[in-house]
């Protein structure tokens, strides 16, 4: 039995420093050895999980298909968090596994996939919910001292608190999607990222002008929420 590896990391510096990548190697290939698969090929994107355009993972689908192995990957959301995109690698005809759920069929990742993406919509729906409910007391929003430095200092309600880190990850979610309609982004420099988020009126988290020292913030921000 044959098996194709897909591995993917968010970011370039993560493919060229292999954070990420070896604990995704391992796991495929403990997954491999367990169910007697042959490992003939492997294919590594630099991509954000959001995205279904992934010209590795196809040309990995490709290979799967004209082998006839199953693809491999460490980890479900190493192929994709949007239900349409594993719709459409399930009417491929593909066989594909998953080194962290082994044993599950595609209807059950199809629901899962379709859960995850739900989960994402209410998350976004009750950031909103608690904005407005702030705004409606009074509180005055965009706080420059955020939530770690409450949670630090013991200060506010757990709820307060959360809603803060929401809120952050919220806007991160706006600002992963303002970044992806820059074209060719990801070979931009700090301060070039900086230059086209000002050129679109992007205001900074703090207010203002965003600058390269921004930037660096956030995208390691993006690289946590593995929206990068």
């Amino acid at each position: 039995m044959k098996a194709i590896a897909y591995y993917r990391v968010s970011t370039a510096s993560q493919a060229r420093s292999g954070l990420g990548l070896e604990a995704q190697e391992r796991a495929v290939a403990d997954l491999c050895s367990s169910r007697g698969l042959t490992l003939i090929d492997s294919f590594t994107e630099c991509e954000s999980g959001g995205k279904a355009d992934r010209p590795k993972l196809q040309e990995a689908l490709r290979r799967a298909k004209l082998t006839g192995a199953t693809l491999v990957v460490a980890k479900l959301d190493r192929l994709s968090r949007s239900v349409a995109f594993l719709s459409a690698l399930q009417e491929s005809g593909a066989q594909f596994i998953a080194a962290d759920m082994p044993e599950a069929n595609e209807f059950t990742v199809h629901i899962l996939a379709a859960l995850a993406q739900r989960e994402r919509v209410i998350i976004s729906e009750r950031t909103k919910a608690a904005l407005e409910a702030a705004k409606a007391r009074g509180v005055k929003l965009g706080n420059p001292n955020g939530a770690a430095p409450l949670r630090r200092a013991g200060k506010g309600n757990s709820a307060a608190v959360e809603a803060r880190q929401e809120a952050v990850d919220g806007r991160c979610e706006e600002l992963a999607s303002e970044l992806a309609a820059i074209p060719d982004w990801r070979s931009l420099s700090l301060r070039g990222l900086a230059s086209e988020l000002n050129e679109r009126h992007v205001a900074a988290p703090r207010g203002g002008e965003w600058h390269p020292s921004g930037v660096r913030r956030l995208l390691r921000r993006l690289e946590a929420l593995d929206l990068a």
